[in-house]
């Protein structure tokens, strides 16, 4: 039995550089439309965020604010993930179980994989020019070639996988097992699982950060919790309380900063990696209900939010309803 060392470092003040108001909106991209989103994504050298919302991926230009394009055809989609090396994207199509290969000049489809069922998370791996995609229903990861499209290996995980982070030197990728509450350690040249690692102490992990250089994986709980772990022996160091309703997380490593989006009560949680066994809560930034996911520009260390007006589902549970031409990205940087 593997014996797991918790320590509980909460330090729950504001000491970090002043940070009382670290983090401020300093922008709102309209949208609109209807429909559900999930997944928002950003080119930094392109100066390009990439929404996903409903049957289509909305395409913004960060400095302007302003839409240059949608990505279309892409059924229920989660998200996308990007290859700027070979000038293309790929989206994840839960509602069509496939994954459109998108060429980011023109927005226009090059070709469709099958996938398992209900892709949801999706990511570009550099190293064999290979995408994976986290199949919600199907409990498994689909990887195929990023060039010929080809599916290359099925990976049975017995779990619904989320986010995912990658670690090139080892070549491992991390993933997020949101009903077994579990990390599952990928060998990306074996397509197999290396590992699988409890995290004890959280429900649901959803979002996933990583910080390559300490070798921490910061994983977002449904039950209001962060759970730190070592991405070398798989023990917890840490963990720290973060808001309700997290689905996103991220971390910069510019800044050490790491982040937990919480969209059912519409906040950011911001805490300091002060070392690898220790985190600083230095701002609970109020967002928007709703607003649950999350992307990081590492540049300019902006954060950006999908969020729009909800009401109460009138069958009085389930989802929320969203009210029609709400939608919008909000947009927070440092003071």
């Amino acid at each position: 039995m593997r014996h797991v060392f918790v320590v509980l470092i909460l330090v729950l003040t504001t000491s970090v550089a002043g940070a009382a108001d670290l983090y401020h909106l300093t922008k709102e991209i309209p949208i609109g439309g209807d429909g559900g989103w999930d997944y928002i994504t950003v080119d930094p050298a392109a100066h390009r965020l990439y929404v996903s919302h409903a049957t289509k991926v909305v395409v913004v230009d960060i400095d302007s604010g302003k839409l240059v394009g949608e990505i279309r055809d892409t059924a229920g989609v989660h998200g996308i993930a990007l290859a700027p090396d070979l000038a293309r994207g790929f989206t994840s199509n839960g509602a069509a179980n496939t994954s459109t290969i998108v060429d980011l000049k023109t927005l226009q489809p090059l070709g469709t994989v099958q996938t398992g069922g209900n892709p949801d998370a999706i990511l570009y791996e550099p190293i064999r020019n290979e995408v994976y995609t986290m199949n919600g229903s199907g409990k498994s990861i689909t990887v195929f070639g990023a060039q010929s499209g080809n599916v290359v290996a099925t990976i049975d995980l017995g779990a619904k996988p989320e986010a995912a982070a990658e670690d090139r030197p080892t070549k491992r990728l991390f993933v997020n097992l949101e009903d077994t509450a579990e990390i599952a350690v990928i060998d990306i040249e074996k397509h197999t699982v290396a590992a699988r690692w409890p995290l004890a102490g959280c429900e649901e992990p959803t979002g996933l950060g990583y910080d390559p250089k300490s070798k921490r994986l910061f994983s977002a709980c449904g039950n209001g919790v962060m759970v730190v772990t070592d991405s070398v022996s798989g023990e917890i160091v840490t963990t720290s309380p973060i808001g309700s309703g997290a689905d996103g997380a991220a971390f910069d490593p510019g800044t050490d900063y790491v982040f937990a989006s919480n969209g059912r009560d519409g906040t950011v949680t911001v805490a300091h990696v002060d070392s690898p066994s220790k985190l600083t809560l230095v701002q609970t930034l109020a967002t928007q209900v709703s607003a649950r996911t999350m992307i990081l520009n590492p540049v300019t260390h902006d954060i950006y939010l999908p969020a729009a007006m909800t009401v109460p589902n009138p069958a009085g549970r389930g989802r929320p309803q969203i009210v029609a031409d709400t939608f919008k990205v909000l947009v927070y940087g440092l003071n």
